[in-house]
């Protein structure tokens, strides 16, 4: 199965314009929610890709052609676009995970170089981010 996964990954990486992302993003799971963040923030829970996948492949038939006319019958369905865009935002965010490196969750990550894992409290992570920033005459408050 995660074979499956990477081999639609490589290609959809290179297709996606990402954004220069700043300021503060938030790496999560479904399974583990994080706490306080800030409204403006970017809230990405990795598994979500995995999670619209199993949705998007749901009581497929078992049957290749009916699973195929099936799959056609649904990319025509008018709810199509929006999963499609939440598929691309979910895949988007885990590639910017992989990008900037996030090894464990939850991670919040303050302008693509600052990074405090385990704490699920966004807020208590961007004071820890901010006392280290003053504690090293360094500007601007996350």
């Amino acid at each position: 199965m995660a074979r499956r996964s990477t081999r639609w990954l490589i290609p959809l990486l290179s297709m996606l314009a990402l954004p220069a992302w700043a300021g503060v993003e938030v790496f999560t799971t479904a399974g583990q929610p994080v706490m306080n963040v800030p409204s403006d923030t970017a809230v990405i829970e990795l598994d979500a890709p995995a999670r619209l996948d199993t949705q998007l492949s749901a009581e497929l038939p078992a049957d290749r052609q009916q699973a195929r006319q099936e799959a056609l019958r649904r990319l025509q369905a008018p709810d199509w676009q929006a999963k499609r865009e939440a598929l691309k935002q979910a895949t988007t965010g885990t590639a910017r995970a992989w990008m900037i490196g996030v090894e464990k969750v939850p991670a919040v990550v303050v302008d693509s170089q600052y990074v405090i894992y385990g704490e699920a409290d966004v807020a208590a992570a961007l004071a820890e981010v901010q006392a280290y920033r003053e504690a090293n005459g360094q500007e601007a408050s996350p």
